[in-house]
């Protein structure tokens, strides 16, 4: 007979056989079909042409015309979703799109990204909502382009360009820092800091009913700042805020 140790092994009694003892568990169970996950063997004829077969598109590509990309000099265009170069959007009167939530950054698997947010005041408005992205950096050494950052912002404020020259002979300039990030300015577009459109909210700019900037934040960039470039093309004529 067998007695149980404190911890739950069994050990055998002098009276009972070395094979019960050595048992201290269920059998395993058979493999129900061996040929599932074992490989074919192959006959005789395809074991002499392996060395061959390796060599299957080189053939293949030997008689094909030869196509020649002339660039720089002739650049193919790229297609319309094309994962290029990171750029920071604005809303139609020019506040930032960026919040400085930072997801992109936590979705980054190359640790590529580094976001530092700060809150918008009465005096420093930079985007629609609470807080912007004061610093934003790209460290292109480490990107992949793989589109997950993009995927992860919740205002689509960081989109993805066709541009794919991205070089330089200095790391350090590989760094991006939000100034070389942040789209231009357009028509229309009045150049941060000003405040949000009157009578609206965030969602109001994430909905599209702000198209441009309004009388009421041309006017106070021009009274803070007269010498403004933007202001020239912004209130010519300004575009007020759907109703």
């Amino acid at each position: 007979m067998s007695a149980q140790t404190s911890d739950n092994n069994l050990v055998a009694s002098p009276d009972e056989p070395d094979h019960v003892a050595a048992s201290t568990g269920p059998a395993p169970a058979a493999d129900a079909d061996p040929q599932l996950w074992q490989r074919k063997k192959k006959g005789p004829i395809a074991e002499s042409l392996k060395a061959v077969a390796g060599f299957g598109v080189t053939f293949r590509n030997f008689f094909r015309p030869y196509v020649t990309e002339q660039y720089p000099f002739e650049k193919v265009p790229t297609q319309p979703r094309y994962h290029g170069r990171h750029q920071l959007n604005r809303y139609p009167d020019g506040l930032e799109k960026c919040v400085g939530c930072e997801l992109c950054a936590w979705a980054c698997p190359a640790d590529a990204i580094y976001v530092e947010a700060a809150s918008n005041t009465p005096e420093e408005q930079y985007s629609a909502g609470e807080r912007y992205g004061r610093v934003y950096q790209i460290n292109y050494l480490r990107c992949i382009f793989c589109g997950m950052c993009i995927e992860a912002c919740p205002t689509r404020a960081l989109t993805m360009s066709n541009d794919y020259e991205i070089w330089d002979d200095n790391r350090e300039d590989l760094i991006f820092e939000k100034d070389r990030l942040l789209v231009p300015l357009n028509a229309g577009m009045l150049d941060t800091p000003h405040p949000m459109a009157s009578g609206t909210s965030d969602m109001d700019y994430y909905n599209g009913s702000v198209t441009g900037a309004t009388p009421d934040q041309i006017d106070w960039v021009a009274s803070r700042r007269p010498h403004d470039a933007s202001l020239a093309s912004a209130g010519k004529p300004a575009q007020e805020v759907k109703a």
